[in-house]
């Protein structure tokens, strides 16, 4: 947990709260944090991590073709990538562009929405962080969206109350304390990632260990990006800029084995979340994972989980 700790310092993030979001049932809309829901601060060339805090009520969340996830209230939400996202009461429906939706309050700065159909109430509150990297390992490999119980951990009742003081603030348009909201963010993207971490398996946790190291963390970060691509230990080691018997040795002693055995494990772990998350043919995902025909991907699939794809994508739904 050192080395993620080590890599989310180097980020140097900046961020806050941007949205005031009041829903009743029924309600669905679509949404992305753009560079001018970031204003005052500077959006940098790096990217956007958003979030989501449902203050009250309950929401499904949903990103690109991944499953719906339900967030009740004090949870948190985060999306590292920034990725297009579906949330409401239901997600059957049409959604509304957030965009659409949105009111501009020159009061506290905070833009607001009030939406739905007079039905069960919830509250929302959206926000950002800015990255200065442009291209960061960790958060290549972190998923498209972690969720967070405010209250659990460590620090949870700090955060929990510090963040209700925060859009206490906004609600009332008297934010005193900016460097608050920034810190804030921050420290919730961290108790997030965290939190996912600890939640791997220890065999699927090899590669925070690699983030210490540049070679082995620029092509942890090549195989995350595109696991599909046809990599080779000599190629990886072209491009990180290593000899390759230097880099094999290096990416062995701290990943605990070969480059191609973790590229494996890999494209069978990001295949599998496809299967569980996704109606994709299976032969597209076999594409995806790298393998060049589905015969030689089912074969893969089976000896890593004990069941072809089909059958344990069926497993993996459980009973109709």
């Amino acid at each position: 947990m050192e080395a993620s700790l080590d890599m989310l310092r180097t980020l140097r993030l900046t961020g806050g709260i941007f949205l005031d979001a009041q829903f009743t049932a029924p309600w669905c809309i679509s949404a992305q944090v753009a560079p001018e829901d970031c204003h005052p601060a500077t959006p940098l060339p790096g990217g956007i991590i958003a979030y989501h805090y449902v203050s009250t009520g309950r929401l499904l969340l949903r990103v690109g073709e991944g499953a719906a996830m339900e967030v009740s209230a004090g949870h948190l939400v985060v999306l590292p990538r920034n990725e297009p996202h579906v949330l409401g009461s239901t997600l059957d429906c049409p959604p509304i562009s957030a965009d659409r939706l949105v009111q501009t309050s020159i009061e506290s700065g905070i833009a607001r929405i009030v939406h739905g159909g007079g039905g069960e109430a919830t509250r929302v509150w959206c926000g950002f962080l800015l990255s200065e990297a442009t291209s960061d390992p960790l958060m290549g490999m972190l998923p498209g969206v972690m969720m967070l119980d405010v209250s659990q951990g460590a620090a949870g009742l700090w955060i929990e109350s510090s963040f209700r003081l925060a859009v206490g603030e906004i609600a009332s348009g008297e934010v005193r304390s900016p460097a608050l909201l920034s810190r804030l963010a921050e420290l919730l993207f961290i108790e997030a990632v965290q939190h996912y971490l600890v939640s791997l398996p220890p065999d699927q946790r090899a590669w925070v260990g690699g983030l210490r190291n540049p070679f082995v963390s620029r092509a942890l970060a090549l195989m995350h990006d595109r696991p599909a691509r046809h990599w080779t230990t000599e190629t990886l080691a072209r491009e990180v800029g290593l000899s390759r018997s230097a880099f094999a040795e290096h990416f062995s002693e701290l990943m605990g084995m070969p480059p191609m055995r973790y590229l494996a494990g890999l494209r069978m772990r990001v295949a599998a979340r496809r299967l569980q998350e996704s109606s994709t043919p299976i032969a597209l995902i076999a594409q995806e994972a790298g393998y060049e025909s589905e015969a030689s991907f089912t074969k893969a699939f089976k000896r890593a989980f004990g069941a072809p794809p089909a059958t344990w994508r069926r497993g993996q739904q459980g009973p109709s």
